[in-house]
């Protein structure tokens, strides 16, 4: 019931946004174009009483969630000195996925790296700045999930195990000497997908393992996050946080947890810097200052872009990562097979955490080096990046100019 009532508030907003959105349209034409200015055209066209429309409009038809994936938008690159044109190709295709490569037109042979993005109610175009930054120096490859509430019932349910054969399936498509780098929640699914590639002496296990801010083991200083999860039964996230997809949509009658649910306890944890935000964004828009506004714009169209995660997923996580801690206690297990990272021996292994994390905090990432037994010490590394919290460890400054060299000099280290 809970879903069929967002769909219907959605729709029936939906047209009262889109004339906001002429409205502010109408008005940014016949406004002056910079600051807000005490002139003749200014007056005319309505002044400080059109600018504070305009931006009370522009602010509401932005409070809409969407549900289809932005688009990337890497048009190019610059790479050893060299500007390529990106083209984004389809390599392998599933109903949950899709493997998408950022082709690099004529670019010489770089690593090949498969990024593995979080499902966890965003799109993977979340890691938008990731990429641009890997694609300096790297052929990159990424995990592009799709939105469950449009996968059709037909093609079965996903879970944690096929999210974790996914990466197996793509790792092989990509072929032997690609390296791994996960961010986030699939911390464990990636290290899962290498210790079964490992067991298996699969050739086109990865060269070097990246994890970044990852969930390994929570019992290592637990965020609010964590104790969330462990606050109640399984049972009880199964029954107030799944529903069942709209007869309207395209996965009608799949079980999945709502991407809007997962934003609101986003959003719920910062409500009032969300809040700030918005009203600062107001401001700036009434001021003429559009340039200001843009990157606060910008930012909540990917953050308001939700994706749902099938059920199964979604518990199997909560359960098994958060609450019992299968991986780090050695039980976990895939298709009836314990999976064991000391069995890695052939993949590099860095890891990394921010010091202001408090999605996933100090500790928890690491414990992946204690796990991996047999990974030499020359192959070992650990980061902890300072002054940064959990999205400034894959994006922004800190990543790009202190975070990303290290990450680069371990993929190009064992590439050969």
């Amino acid at each position: 019931m809970l879903y069929a009532a967002y769909e219907t508030h959605q729709t029936a907003m939906a047209p009262w946004r889109a004339a906001a959105r002429s409205l502010a349209d109408t008005l940014h034409r016949l406004l002056p174009q910079g600051p807000a200015q005490f002139s003749i055209e200014e007056l005319m066209a309505g002044g400080a009483v059109a600018r504070s429309v305009l931006a009370s409009c522009e602010v509401f038809a932005r409070l809409a969630l969407t549900h289809h994936r932005p688009a990337f938008g890497i048009a190019s690159v610059f790479s050893q000195g060299r500007e390529f044109e990106i083209v984004e190709e389809q390599v392998m295709r599933t109903p949950f996925g899709t493997l998408l490569r950022f082709r690099k037109e004529g670019a010489p042979e770089q690593p090949r790296v498969l990024l593995v993005a979080p499902m966890s109610g965003h799109f993977a175009t979340l890691l938008r700045d990731t990429i641009r930054t890997l694609l300096q120096d790297h052929d990159v490859y990424i995990t592009d999930w799709h939105n469950a509430r449009d996968v059709p019932l037909k093609h079965g349910v996903f879970g944690l195990d096929d999210y974790t054969e996914h990466l197996i399936q793509f790792l092989s498509r990509m072929g032997p000497g690609a390296h791994l780098m996960a961010i986030c929640q699939p911390c464990v699914a990636a290290l899962s997908a290498t210790a079964l590639m490992a067991q298996d002496g699969h050739p086109a296990q990865p060269r070097s393992l990246t994890l970044m801010a990852g969930p390994i083991d929570c019992r290592v200083n637990p965020t609010a996050v964590n104790e969330l999860a462990t606050s109640k039964p399984l049972s009880w996230f199964e029954q107030n946080l799944v529903h069942t997809v709209p007869w309207t949509l395209r996965g009608a009658g799949r079980r999945v947890y709502p991407g809007f649910v997962q934003l609101s306890a986003f959003v719920s944890m910062n409500e009032a810097r969300h809040r700030q935000a918005f009203q600062d964004m107001r401001q700036r828009v009434a001021a003429g200052l559009h340039d200001e506004a843009k990157p606060t714009q910008t930012f909540y169209e990917e953050y308001f872009a939700v994706a749902d995660l099938p059920a199964e997923f979604y518990l199997e996580t909560v359960g098994k990562v958060f609450q019992t801690h299968d991986l780090p206690r050695g039980v976990l297990s895939w298709r009836d097979t314990v999976v064991d990272p000391s069995a890695i021996r052939r993949t590099a292994l860095m890891t990394v955490e921010g010091e202001r994390d408090d999605i996933c905090a100090v500790g928890q990432t690491v414990a992946a080096q204690d796990l991996c037994t047999a990974v030499r010490p020359c192959w070992r590394n650990h980061h902890v990046q300072t002054g940064v919290g959990h999205y400034g460890v894959f994006s922004g400054k800190r990543w790009q100019r202190e975070i990303y060299p290290r990450v680069r000099d371990l993929i190009h280290q064992t590439a050969v």
